[in-house]
């Protein structure tokens, strides 16, 4: 009897969370740690999806553990993602589709992605802007007008990101521009817990 009585309990309560919708957070987070310091960001899937989906599948890989930011330019930006120790660029998936045109901009502390000349080249490289610049939003569907995709935003850590846009530049051997001289390594990027949501 007590048996009949827990299975028709546990059948209730799993029956019971299958007609519950999961409760998810409104964003996702993310820590990296560089050799300058912690950066806490907030990833924005419900404003670039693929964009999100594609950095944390680089995330969770651990691709990004062991890279080096490779162009910093103070009163613009810093740039990571591609480029391991040895200045020798990490082999990647393929590129993505643009998600530039999500009403987000490239406004100080936004989290964006670098590619080429082709609006839907990205792949891991991402840029974070220590300033505004309203030259990288997108403005429309044309190669000049698609700018750059932005996805999250600086939490805390703008500090280290400053901190990292003043280090001395030079150009590297690899023929890399803005390099810094004292290497700034990308240790570990994770995943963590959020609640925010994009303005």
């Amino acid at each position: 009897m007590k048996a009949l009585l827990l299975r028709r309990l546990l059948v209730g309560v799993l029956g019971f969370g299958l007609l519950t919708p999961p409760v998810f957070a409104a964003g996702v987070g993310v820590l990296m740690q560089t050799s300058l310091g912690d950066i806490r960001l907030d990833l924005y899937p419900d404003k670039a999806p693929k964009t999100v989906a594609n950095f944390l599948h680089y995330v969770d890989q651990g691709f990004y553990d062991g890279t080096v930011f490779h162009r910093v330019i103070k009163g613009f930006m810093i740039q990571g993602g591609g480029f391991d120790t040895s200045y020798e660029r990490k082999p990647t998936d393929k590129p993505i589709p643009s998600e530039a045109d999500n009403g987000l901009k490239n406004e100080r502390g936004t989290i964006a992605m670098a590619r080429t000349t082709d609006p839907n080249s990205a792949t891991s490289q991402f840029f974070i802007n220590e300033v505004d610049n309203p030259a990288l939003d997108f403005t429309g569907k044309s190669l000049r007008g698609w700018g750059y995709a932005v996805f999250g935003r600086v939490t805390d850590g703008m500090d280290v990101v400053e901190h990292i846009a003043s280090q001395p530049t030079e150009i590297h051997s690899a023929g890399l521009r803005d390099v810094p001289r004292e290497m700034v390594v990308i240790r570990h990027v994770t995943r963590i817990p959020t609640e925010t949501k994009a303005q």
